[in-house]
């Protein structure tokens, strides 16, 4: 067992200060029979004995003498033990004590509430928004169109139900005999209305609808991006290594969302960059929302983006490049590095709200796939704009048995049947 004491400093040997550094940085783990210590200057790493008393490093083969591996190993049992004090900071000292994670309590009942009436409320909520959407009956001869409504509730529902077309075909019946709809078209007529590309901007619309019942709630904002993988693959001839490779092709999705409820209040699916896409974000969030605060990582970091969110009233956090300067940008520039500079902590105690975001991706991917089924690029970008209105409407649920929120109040009584919960602008 090793043992140290550090009144002022420390009174070992090389391997036994490099042991340290690896306990204190490395991830020693163990695995079945043995101990694994990565290696600091090579990819992989190196086996320690499950005694502890051997190990595959070079070192411990020349000298058959505990490694800095054997005894890094020695020091995580005994510091998981409690038999070994912290690792010291650079001046010999012990570190200061971490001031306890906070942890949060889960409002239970409400959460249980919110989980099993979910798919009850969710059907009553993606109704009431697709009858706000405008659409003209086709006159004359012919065939009868297909409501446009009901195409954009069965699309939606198909993607909230995560299954194949076919088998959706009796959720969809049961939705209209419940009066969601007037009419359940066949599973090939929800696929030809997400290779609709008129329906890209019905779908962006229901985002933001979707979101306002949450309006007053929210007022801090995030922004980010991810990918959804797609069922395509790529095909290219490495030239330079002469051989051939392939990939899954991807889609962008682009982001504004509530820190507080995860709520989604802009989006863009496009290929293009993260800075370019944020102009549109703030723009659209800060036409129904009050932005308070908006939070983005070094992606967004540009004079423009500062002052685009300096605008409209809010105050940016954005993470600072390494080369970022304050002096000759007048401004907001200036002035929100002079906070980052002299008053950091409180700075990042802003900017991680950016977190949030993280947590928005996971609970769409998490709930309704982290891939997209569709084919085409209309019905790929449709598809994903149709999570973002599932994930959505899932939060409004939620919120309306934690927080109390109540989408009646924002627009018309309900009608008696079915029970209509009515968005706001309608």
């Amino acid at each position: 067992m090793c043992v140290f004491t550090y009144p002022t400093g420390y009174d070992m040997d090389t391997r036994q200060a490099k042991a340290r550094e690896l306990a204190a940085r490395a991830r020693i783990e163990f695995r079945k029979t043995y101990w694994y210590v990565p290696s600091e200057s090579r990819d992989g790493g190196y086996r320690v004995s499950g005694d502890v008393t051997e190990c595959s490093c070079p070192d411990f083969e020349l000298r058959q003498l505990p490694c800095k591996h054997v005894i890094a190993v020695r020091l995580v049992k005994d510091r998981n033990r409690g038999k070994v004090p912290p690792v010291p900071d650079a001046d010999g000292q012990p570190p200061a004590p971490h001031a306890p994670r906070p942890t949060y309590r889960q409002p239970w009942k409400a959460y249980n509430a919110a989980q099993t009436r979910e798919k009850e409320l969710f059907l009553v909520l993606l109704a009431d928004l697709c009858r706000g959407i405008g659409w003209t009956p086709r006159e004359g001869r012919g065939r009868p169109r297909l409501p446009y409504p009901d195409a954009i509730f069965a699309a939606v529902y198909k993607v909230y139900s995560t299954v194949s077309g076919r088998r959706f075909m009796t959720d969809l019946r049961d939705a209209r005999e419940a009066g969601h709809v007037d009419a359940a078209p066949h599973y090939n007529s929800v696929f030809r209305v997400l290779e609709d590309p008129n329906v890209t901007q019905t779908l962006r619309g229901l985002v933001i609808r979707s979101s306002l019942p949450l309006r007053t709630v929210e007022t801090t904002f995030a922004a980010d991006s991810t990918g959804f993988s797609t069922s395509k693959f790529a095909r290219w001839f490495d030239a330079k290594y002469g051989v051939e490779r392939t990939r899954h092709e991807w889609v962008k999705c682009h982001v504004m969302t509530g820190t507080r409820t995860n709520v989604v209040t802009a989006v863009e699916v496009s290929d293009a960059g993260d800075s370019p896409v944020f102009k549109q974000l703030v723009a659209t969030t800060g036409q129904n929302f009050t932005l308070a605060e908006v939070s983005a990582d070094k992606a967004y970091s540009s004079y423009a983006n500062l002052e685009l969110v300096d605008e409209v009233g809010g105050t940016p956090f954005v993470a600072f490049k390494d080369n970022a300067r304050g002096e000759n940008r007048p401004g907001v520039w200036e002035r929100m590095h002079a906070h980052f500079v002299l008053n950091r902590d409180d700075y990042l105690r802003h900017y991680h709200r950016r977190s949030n975001v993280e947590s928005t991706f996971s609970m769409v991917k998490r709930k309704f796939g982290d891939a997209v089924r569709s084919k085409t690029e209309v019905a790929i970008k449709n598809e994903v704009l149709a999570k973002i209105v599932c994930h959505n409407l899932v939060v409004v649920v939620h919120e309306m048995h934690e927080l109390g929120i109540d989408p009646a109040g924002f627009g018309s009584p309900p009608k008696p049947e079915p029970r209509i919960i009515r968005f706001p602008g309608q």
